[in-house]
């Protein structure tokens, strides 16, 4: 990896730069939110939050509170002077403090104002409350049970006569399987620090989506968006987390400067984080499928059951994902799938990594499964020949055009050497035994674009100063994945100068008005496509200027290592700059990008949602203790397409953090409520994340470097953030493979997911008992 000191012009696109705020980060001298110097005066803020699933507020006492040590005030929902609202969809219905009845345990009741962040929590537990419990539901299927409704409107994707493919179908498989959620377990926890003046709120706090605070806060507040500014340098993880769940903290943190006059600082416990914040949805899928001796599908029919909580949130988006993925990379030829986005007495799920996708392409993984075992064949063998070929139509009718998972499987094979370790584990597990293992290759189709169109435009500022030096302002947020650090590669290369002269600035929306979440792997397509139309037209004026002061032709003007060559004789890039500028040439631009050719109808169910896709694929071998059902991860290899890589260092690590990550998600990352609709895994001493033990012995990554978008998208690279994150399902593959080899894989393991040693236990003695 280069280092950004290097000498000579380095930083250009496609080029193994290091993170630019590497050494910020290895030091500790990286600034995140709680972080930054607090103005003087600054106060801070503790939630207060119910202990009841669902039930009405019989009685409030919060004298006790008031009364407590360093209290400088108590807020309740009488206390906004605006809106008690932080829906996301307009929905108005997602109080920032509950009124009258909870709706979930761990609901926020009411705030604490105080000296310290100590004092307030102290102060907040002292808060005297008795409910009037109402029946609760927790799970999606005892709420579709108990009636208790969608929170938005559910989707139907359909294509063909799926019931009558069924019906004329020779083979058949059935079933519900159990996909459960997760949580984003962001290092850095939700915070929010709001700044008072006679003029503006200024508002510093770690979120995904700047504009969407601006917005919340200006309708807590009733003042107009203009009167709001949201900052944010960098964060320390948000995986999705960070989308929708900042509005609390942030509006909260508000209310209370505006009340006060002073400056107001929320940094909630991991404990109420976890308890007050959404999860990945987790879903019960009921599948039917049909087809034929080949093992090739005929027909497909899913429901979709979706715990989604009191609120909408961004439900809705999420279950319509989760259904554009139910084919993962195969063709049905014949197909239905229903979304059932249920409401619970839980937590509001939000965003994570995949956006329902996820949930969606392991049922596809479950059907190459249930077929296989069905057929005896290799579930390898099975994949190949249902995956999609370029012509077929999606259920929501986009046509693939871009199919390259043939030859990623080919290469993948050869390099990993699947068959003859495949062979391997079948003639180890034929001894008998008590550690049996598994092995199993998947891909991943990954369509990349907001599903709400209007998602998909971006804007950027490109600064020259007449020193030559750059500053560079984008609608994109930093979150540890290296977008500002691609951003500057891509202004480094259009001007082809060292990426040393470039400074990447927090994101506010001082600057860059109206932006998108930086969600849907999009942040580089958008904002990096920004950013180049702000350097083309700087570029084109610093060629009219040097053509009419040179006497040259645009022909003759070329930008070459850190210098502009003019009918072949070079000038440093900064004597450019400083003489243009004393010409009164315009130095800085805006930029703007809208994806082309997307369009989604979700009444009809059919559009292009997507602007391209990403593939992937990756085979994992695991071994599997059947007497306790502890497992390890043997080895695992991965082959993914990122296009032409606007960065490898950078997108290797994306991939094999986002494959870590997905492995937790089926594995060992369990949320467990009690029967009274409590959270009871919401610190890191009962929610088990992947640690460095648990990474594969043998990890081996590759970026397919042969690929290229054919799109065009910003230098034909392609989105990295959220499809490596399902190539962890060859790991949960792999883990039944093992499972299965104890009836001589006769019968389908169907495991549930998480598959903690518990769950594979359990299969493992369901199995011996149809063995």
């Amino acid at each position: 990896m280069k280092d950004r000191s290097d000498s000579a012009v380095t930083g250009l696109a496609h080029q193994p730069i290091a993170h630019e705020s590497a050494k910020l980060h290895v030091t500790g001298r990286a600034d995140y939110t709680d972080d930054l110097r607090e103005p003087k005066g600054t106060l801070h803020a503790a939630l207060g939050l119910s202990k009841c699933a669902h039930g009405r507020i019989a009685s409030l006492d919060l004298d006790p509170v008031r009364n407590a040590p360093g209290v400088v005030a108590v807020l309740t929902a009488e206390d906004i002077p605006g809106h008690n609202d932080i829906s996301p969809n307009g929905l108005n219905d997602d109080p920032i403090f509950a009124a009258d009845t909870v709706m979930f345990w761990g609901q926020p009741l009411f705030a604490v104002i105080a000296e310290t962040r100590d004092l307030a929590r102290r102060a907040a537990a002292k808060a005297k409350v008795e409910y009037e419990a109402l029946p609760h539901a927790l799970d999606p299927i005892a709420a579709r049970d108990a009636g208790m409704g969608y929170v938005t409107e559910p989707l139907t994707l359909k294509r063909g006569d799926a019931l009558a493919g069924l019906a004329n179908a020779p083979r058949h498989a059935a079933g519900r399987m159990k996909v459960g959620g997760q949580d984003h377990f962001y290092l850095e926890g939700q915070i929010a620090m709001a700044v008072p003046d006679a003029e503006e709120m200024q508002i510093y706090v770690s979120t995904q989506h700047p504009s969407e605070v601006q917005h919340m806060v200006a309708h807590a507040l009733d003042v107009p968006a203009n009167a709001v500014v949201v900052n944010v340098r960098r964060m320390g993880g948000g995986f999705g987390g960070k989308e929708t769940q900042m509005n609390l903290f942030a509006c909260v943190a508000a209310i209370a400067a505006k009340k006060l006059g002073r400056p107001v600082k929320l940094r909630p416990d991991r404990d109420e984080d976890m308890s007050a914040t959404g999860k990945r949805h987790d879903f019960v899928i009921d599948y039917k499928a049909g087809y034929d001796d080949q093992g090739r599908i005929l027909s497909v029919e899913g429901d979709f059951y979706a715990r989604c909580g009191f609120s909408a949130d961004l439900s809705g988006p999420v279950t319509d994902r989760a259904l554009f993925h139910a084919d993962n990379a195969y063709y049905y030829p014949d197909v239905v799938l229903r979304s059932h986005p249920m409401r619970t007495n839980t937590v509001s799920n939000t965003a994570f990594r995949g956006f329902g996708g996820p949930q969606g392409v392991i049922m596809a993984e479950r059907l190459m499964e249930d077929i296989a075992y069905d057929l005896g064949l290799d579930t390898l063998e099975v994949r190949k020949r249902n995956l999609y070929q370029n012509g077929q139509l999606t259920p929501y009718h986009q046509e693939i055009e871009d199919q390259i998972l043939p030859r990623i499987f080919e290469e993948l094979e050869a390099s990993c050497d699947y068959a003859a370790r495949r062979q391997a584990v079948l003639d180890h597990n034929a001894k008998g035994g008590v550690i049996r293992r598994g092995i199993a290759l998947t891909p991943v189709k990954f369509g990349i674009s907001f599903t709400a169109t209007w998602f998909n435009q971006a804007g950027a500022l490109v600064h020259i100063y007449n020193d030559g030096s750059i500053m560079v302002n984008h609608g994109g947020t930093e979150m540890g994945q290296g977008l500002h650090t691609k951003v500057a590669q891509v202004v480094a290369d259009a001007f082809q100068v060292d990426v040393n002269r470039i400074r990447m600035t927090r994101t506010t929306t001082e600057k860059v008005p109206n932006t998108s979440a930086t969600a849907a792997s999009s942040g580089t397509d958008l904002n990096g496509m920004a950013a180049l139309d702000a350097c083309e037209q700087i570029k084109a004026r610093l060629v009219a200027f040097l053509c009419d002061a040179r006497e040259a032709t645009p022909d003759q003007v070329e930008f070459v290592a850190d210098h502009i060559r003019v009918k072949g004789e070079d000038i440093p890039f900064a004597e450019v700059i400083e003489k243009a500028y004393l010409a009164r040439v315009q130095l800085w631009s805006d930029g703007f990008y809208a994806t082309p050719k997307i369009h989604w109808d979700r009444k009809t169910g059919t559009g292009r949602p997507f602007f391209y896709f990403a593939y992937g694929a990756a085979c994992s071998e695991v071994s599997v203790d059947t007497l306790t059902g502890e497992y390890v991860i043997e080895r695992v290899d991965v082959l993914h397409d990122v296009g032409r890589s606007l960065n490898p260092a950078i997108d290797l690590g994306q991939v094999e953090g986002g494959f870590v990550q997905g492995t937790g998600w089926l594995t060992t990352e369990e949320l467990w409520w009690d029967d009274k609709g409590q959270l009871r895994t919401h610190a890191p001493s009962t929610y088990k994340i992947p640690l460095a033990s648990d990474r594969p012995k043998i990890f081996n990554v590759k970026l397919a470097e042969w690929s290229v978008n054919p799109e065009r998208t910003i230098k034909r690279s392609k989105a990295v953030g959220e499809p490596p994150f399902m190539l962890g399902i060859s790991v949960w593959e792999a883990l039944g493979h093992a499972v299965a080899s104890i009836a001589d894989y006769k019968v389908a393991p169907h495991l549930d997911a998480p598959a903690t040693p518990e769950e594979v236990l359990k299969a493992v003695e369901r199995i011996r008992g149809r063995a």
